[in-house]
Formats: C-alpha cells, sequence, structure tokens
C-alpha cells in the first residue's frame, strides 16, 4: 500500500512527487510516456517559483529574457524592458525530467510508458488500471493534464478545453532574445513566442469561445510565414488547455488534481508551469496531513488554491472576458490595444505579473480606472 500515486509526470506532478517524498511519504509516479519526449508548450516560468523549492533549477533553463514585446496584428509594436530577475524560459521535457530526478533523489519510484486505463476507490484506497499492471494507494493526485482520465474518474467537472497549437521553430542565428506577444490576429485569443536557446516555441490559444483548429493552426503558419520559415523550420503539434474559472473543486474522495487536470491556467495570459508547481506543492501539503489524520486537509486544499491562485485569477477572468470578447467590435478593438497594453505602464504591468513581480490584485483597481476612463470620453 503506497501513500500516493500521481498518475502524470509534467510540471505539476514532478512538483507534488517531490514536496510529498520531502515530507517521508512513499509516492509512485505513472507516466504514459517515455520521460524524455519533447512536451510543446511556451515554456515561460517566473522566476519566483524558485522559493518553492531546494534545488537549482540552473540547468533547466534554456534562457533568460527581460525584454517583453507587444504587438497589435503584428504590427504597432511596444516593449517594456523588465528592471528585476530575467524570466526564465525552459523546454518541458528538461525541466519536468529535472522536477523527477530530484524527487527521486528522495525515494519517489517513476514508471514511464505505462498507461492508466482506470481509476477505482474501493474500501478505503485507489485502485490503479495500468497497462504495465495495478498499483494501490491510500491516495491519488490526477496530474494527467487538459486531456486526462483523472478528474471524470474522481468525479470531478473536467472543465471546458480551450484549443490551441504550438510551432517548434529552429532558432535563426538573428532571433530576437525577447518575449513576444500578438493580440488581434486570432480570435478571441493570442499568439506568444517565447525563445528557448537553440529553438523558439511559438504558441496561439483561443481564449474565450469554441474557437476552430484549423483557425489556430492558419494564424501560427501565418506567424511562421512573417519569420520568412519554410514547413522544413518548424514542427506542429495540436494542444489544448483548461483556464481557471470560480467554481473550481480540486477534491475528491482521496484524490487531488493538479496543474492542466485542475484547470488553473491564467484566464488573461495563460500561464500554466507556476499554478501547475504551486498546486503540486500544495496537493503534497494537503495529503501529507490527510495521512497524519486530519480529515479536512483535501478540502482545504480546494480553499488553498482559491485563496492563493483564484482570487488573484478573478481579475485576470474579468479583463480576459473583456479584453478578448471586445477585440471582435469593429473599430473598437485597436483602440482597446493601445489603451490597454501599447502605453509603456501597461506594457510593463504585464511583464511584472508575468514575472511574479507584481500580482493581478495589485494593479486592479489602477487598471479599473483607466478602462473606465476610456470609455466615459468614448475614445
Amino acid at each position: 500500500m503506497l501513500d500516493c500515486i500521481i498518475v502524470g509526470a509534467g510540471s505539476g506532478g514532478g512538483s507534488a512527487a517531490y514536496h510529498l517524498a520531502k515530507r517521508g511519504r512513499e509516492v509512485l509516479v505513472l507516466e504514459k510516456a517515455r520521460l524524455l519526449h519533447y512536451k510543446p508548450c511556451g515554456g515561460g516560468v517566473s522566476p519566483a517559483v524558485a522559493r518553492w523549492f531546494d534545488f537549482d533549477f540552473s540547468e533547466a533553463i534554456a534562457a533568460k529574457v527581460d525584454r517583453v514585446g507587444f504587438t497589435w496584428q503584428h504590427g504597432d509594436r511596444v516593449e517594456a524592458k523588465l528592471e528585476t530577475e530575467p524570466m526564465w524560459m525552459v523546454r518541458r521535457d528538461a525541466f519536468d525530467r529535472l522536477l523527477l530526478e530530484e524527487a527521486q533523489k528522495l525515494g519517489v519510484e517513476v514508471c514511464e510508458e505505462t498507461e492508466v486505463t482506470g481509476l477505482e476507490f474501493q474500501g478505503s484506497a485507489w485502485q490503479i488500471r495500468t497497462s504495465q499492471g495495478n498499483f494501490e494507494a491510500a491516495y491519488a493526485i490526477g496530474a494527467d493534464g487538459a486531456t486526462g482520465i483523472c478528474a471524470k474518474q474522481f468525479g470531478l467537472a473536467a472543465g471546458e478545453l480551450r484549443l490551441g497549437g504550438i510551432l517548434d521553430i529552429q532558432a535563426p542565428p538573428d532571433a530576437p532574445d525577447t518575449v513576444r506577444f500578438d493580440f488581434g490576429s486570432l480570435n478571441k485569443g493570442f499568439i506568444w513566442d517565447f525563445p528557448q536557446g537553440t529553438s523558439h516555441a511559438a504558441s496561439a490559444l483561443v481564449m474565450r469561445g469554441t474557437g476552430k483548429p484549423q483557425e489556430v493552426k492558419k494564424q501560427l503558419l501565418n506567424y511562421a510565414a512573417k519569420l520568412n520559415l519554410d514547413e522544413t523550420q518548424f514542427t506542429y503539434y495540436d494542444v489544448s488547455t483548461k483556464l481557471w474559472r470560480e467554481d473550481l473543486v480540486l477534491h475528491g474522495k482521496n484524490a487531488l488534481l493538479v496543474g492542466d487536470a485542475a484547470g488553473l491556467a491564467d484566464p488573461l495570459l495563460a500561464e500554466g508551469i507556476r499554478p501547475a508547481l504551486l498546486s503540486g506543492m500544495k496537493a503534497a501539503e494537503a495529503i501529507d496531513r490527510a495521512l497524519s489524520g486530519d480529515r479536512d486537509s483535501l478540502e482545504n486544499y480546494t480553499r488553498a488554491l482559491q485563496e492563493e491562485w483564484g482570487k488573484d485569477m478573478e481579475y485576470a477572468k474579468t479583463w480576459g472576458d473583456f479584453f478578448y470578447n471586445k477585440f471582435n467590435i469593429p473599430g473598437m478593438s485597436s483602440q482597446i490595444y493601445r489603451i490597454g497594453v501599447k502605453r509603456p505602464i501597461s506594457a510593463k504591468i504585464m511583464s511584472q505579473i508575468l514575472c511574479g513581480e507584481k500580482r493581478y490584485s495589485d494593479v486592479g483597481e489602477q487598471v479599473i480606472k483607466v478602462f473606465k476612463k476610456f470609455f466615459k470620453l468614448g475614445k
């Protein structure tokens, strides 16, 4: 009987495994793929996450970037320079592998190429069926991503998938070492491009509404054309994610969800790695307390995520609802970009939020005042 089985070896699962092992718990991580496989991901990470771990992430950081650029339909550019620690750019295969290696040093077992085919709670334990046999644990953590099976098996709301895509691009010698965001090209969504050392990842995501996969791919290929890339210089991947919403319930019977499986991504800028790491850490704390006899710890996990991440995401969702929905109103969309993004102070604030230097709540009233003034003047 294991203390906990974690389904999925991504950032959330690796974080949970590490923090549970630090507390002396017996943990098994099940991963359906090979651990060294490429993971399509923008790869931007706030350096603020370092305070949650007791090891150095340097070997997993492909680049550090201190400039962020914003455009409207690939033009009307504005840039902001980060004044403190640069944002980390990572390739997820290396980043997630480092998390698991550190967890393994503490005794965590990892089974790769092991697909979970079913989960059932019987008596006082989870029975987990896989392609490599069956396992049993007192607690389970679903870290199997936006399209995984754990949310449904735990009896929790799965959330709505947001369509997206990623281009993994060979970096040309003159590629700018800048994080780039483009608004207005993808309907109710945006495109972002993060440098990752010898490559960079251009991503697109429909942030509101259903969207169409072919439109996401079309806009990313159009972006590639503007970079003068031919098809031998990039690989396209379909991806999906779930954005944070107010009614999240992340705990079930002896089970928790973390990361993309929980649907924690920022509803304005789609940041997903930081909440995955945070939720993994908090899930480990909750299960450790549950194993010690705290009957309310799993319910308190949901409350803790709502408090430490969700309250800030309420601002992000409100701004995102306005931002992406208004972008479709003729004559208003480009104006919203200019007042909400292009102003130097706005670009700087968005950059600081991405790096963890500020929270949405720190600037919430300031942003509301700007937009109230904008619409009152009828500009």
